[in-house]
């Protein structure tokens, strides 16, 4: 089986040679402690570790267009000001790999979202598709490529959280109720058009898509960022439409990357066609991908799963936890892998024995592509550290 009949065998529960073996990635920080102890500098991390094609995309613009100007508005010496493409002004480290402090955000109500905004999603403004889209649909058609492709259907929430702030955003839904409603209404408006201009220009070109992505980061430890009442009544439509016409063109694997606890979400997405959890974090809520199986059926469809956590703990921690998720591999509908980037606090031996277990585990050791060799390690014979210079 090639990487392509073998996604989508396993998402559609048909029989496979062996599970998919693909990761999320990692942090920067992670890949510069590990170039320390061998990892070879500048590499190809899918490549090396011996993972099968994935996350292979070709995108639609279905963002803000034209972009605010990026532009840094003031440099403090070891931090500077920044004014992003989504007109969002933070504060940076040069150096370090750290979240930003946020300072203002341009969209803040129903005036700066129509004088900044609300044109910005004009699904007809110019360059949305790819002056090149039919010649690179046609070298990816279906006939031509043994991998999985994916294409991006955008966001109803997560965006519009960036470009306003969560809490500016949760103030909206109370202080104008008719905002909310509008914005996710238009998004949608302007992704259903694109996409369906794109997607028919693609089966023009014999290429149709394996999967597709939608991003919301929604939720935290204790649940949803606004109610599930709200999800249903506003973005369920949306949904609904976004994914409907995704499946008119042969696409049924909707993967929707939202991180945190999720459950009261899940219903939801599924009642608006998207199937697929994404990376299904375990947290410190507990979330596990064979409880889910059981509650949700096979209807939900799910990718990652793997505690990060457990891979800074023993070998034995790491083989049990893949032993685990063994039996649901077998089941189908899930590609597992760690639930989110791998931190650096993960030693490059603890990574290494991860991915050939899984490997010999889940990939049953039938054409899994071999792990790269390492290099003279800098760092031979040290215990792990990850927070050190070099």
């Amino acid at each position: 089986m090639n990487d392509r009949e073998r996604f989508n065998n396993q998402m559609h529960y048909r029989p496979v040679d062996r599970c998919p073996i693909w990761d999320f990635g990692f942090w920067t920080d992670t890949i510069k402690a590990w170039e320390r102890y061998g990892l070879p500098e500048g590499v190809n991390t899918d490549e090396f570790f011996g993972m099968d094609k994935q996350w292979a995309g070709m995108g639609v613009d279905i963002g803000l267009r034209p972009c605010f100007e990026s532009k840094v508005l003031a440099d403090e010496g070891e931090t500077e000001v920044v004014l992003d493409e989504a007109g969002v002004t933070y504060r940076r480290r040069k150096a370090l790999n750290t979240i930003p402090h946020y300072i203002d955000w341009t969209l803040k109500d129903r005036r700066t979202w129509e004088e900044h905004f609300k044109w910005r999603l004009d699904p007809g403004a110019d360059g949305r598709i790819a002056e090149d889209w039919d010649l690179r649909c046609a070298d990816q058609a279906d006939d031509n490529r043994d991998y999985p492709l994916g294409i991006n259907a955008g966001s109803l929430y997560g965006w519009l959280r960036n470009w306003m702030g969560m809490e500016n955003l949760s103030l909206q839904l109370y202080d104008d109720p008719t905002l909310f409603p509008e914005m996710v209404e238009t998004l949608g408006n302007q992704y259903c058009v694109v996409l369906s201009r794109a997607l028919e220009r693609a089966g023009a070109q014999g290429c149709t898509f394996d999967y597709a992505t939608m991003w919301e980061d929604m939720c935290y430890n204790r649940g949803p960022l606004i109610s599930p009442e709200m999800v249903r009544d506003v973005m369920g439509p949306q949904y609904k439409r976004i994914t409907d016409l995704l499946r008119r063109y042969g696409c049924d694997v909707v993967v929707l990357d939202c991180d945190g606890k999720v459950d009261d979400l899940l219903p939801i997405w599924l009642e608006g066609g998207v199937n697929v959890a994404f990376p299904l974090e375990a947290g410190t809520w507990g979330a596990d991908p064979i409880e889910h199986r059981r509650r949700f059926g096979k209807g939900l469809l799910i990718m990652g799963g793997f505690d990060k956590h457990v891979l800074a703990k023993s070998k034995n921690d790491i083989l049990r936890e893949i032993e685990r998720l063994a039996p649901l591999c077998e089941e189908g509908g899930f590609i597992p892998f760690c639930d989110h980037r791998v931190p650096a606090d993960v030693s490059l031996e603890n990574y290494l024995f991860y991915i050939e277990q899984a490997k010999a585990i889940w990939g049953k050791g039938v054409n899994v592509r071999p792990t790269g060799k390492l290099t003279e390690r800098a760092f031979e014979g040290r215990p792990y550290q990850w927070d050190v210079a070099t």
